[in-house]
């Protein structure tokens, strides 16, 4: 089976932070998940948001995640909850 690549697994990264924790992670923690420099981390997380059909945006001339479908990385009139728990906005 294939590697999988450095935009999978930026992905991956993003994906699982949002999901376990509500908040997208800096570049800086995404490059140290990738074993790569912060530049690094930060050109793979630009890298991602400028493939065609990523879901999500940074934030204007910046490096922080503002939204990642299905969640917002910053606080939106839809909260989600799960088992009572709210820790989730929606895009």
């Amino acid at each position: 089976m294939a590697e999988p690549s450095l935009q999978d697994r930026t992905f991956h990264i993003i994906m699982k932070r949002m999901v376990e924790t509500g908040q997208a992670p800096h570049f800086t923690e995404i490059a140290a998940e990738l074993g790569v420099s912060p530049k690094e981390g930060r050109d793979a997380l630009h890298k991602l948001f400028s493939l065609r059909g990523v879901p999500g945006w940074l934030y204007p001339k910046g490096d922080t995640v503002v939204s990642f479908a299905p969640f917002n990385n910053l606080p939106t009139q839809y909260r989600i909850t799960i088992d009572g728990e709210q820790k989730w906005f929606g895009q």
